[in-house]
């Protein structure tokens, strides 16, 4: 609902939505918002840890991410409007024993909440596979 609007929003008055890409991984939460909103986004940022996604993600859209997250002051990442993350899983699945914010893994929340603290976007868009874990990790 938060998108569609968003894109209706722009049919009227052409503005261009900034984005992020936190957990990058090869681009794909990305390449669906550039499907949705064709060119009424920009991406200003992207980060990623791992080498070979980084590469990837360079080879698809001829940028390249920046690094570990953790160590980005959120004063360093450009203003937008839209904040995407694809956060690893593991850490509240049962593949992951799910320790959930007791693995490092699961900790990497915090840093989205930092950054959107920091930067307020309009649209924050969180990919998680398992819901259910990650919801029972607040209770």
């Amino acid at each position: 609902m938060v998108a569609k609007s968003l894109f209706e929003s722009n049919i009227n008055n052409q503005k261009i939505y900034k984005a992020i890409d936190l957990f990058a991984g090869i681009g794909g939460i990305r390449e669906g918002f550039k499907r949705a909103f064709g060119d009424a986004i920009e991406f200003v940022f992207a980060s990623e840890i791992d080498k070979h996604a980084k590469e990837s993600y360079f080879l698809n859209y001829n940028e390249m991410p920046k690094g570990d997250i953790t160590k980005i002051d959120a004063k360093d990442i450009p203003k937008h409007d839209i904040l995407l993350a694809g956060f690893p899983c593991q850490a509240f699945s049962v593949a992951g024993h799910r320790k959930g914010f007791e693995d490092t893994r699961g900790t990497l929340f915090f840093d989205i909440a930092r950054i959107a603290s920091f930067h307020k976007p309009r649209v924050l868009f969180l990919e998680i596979d398992s819901y259910e874990e990650f919801i029972e990790n607040f209770n």
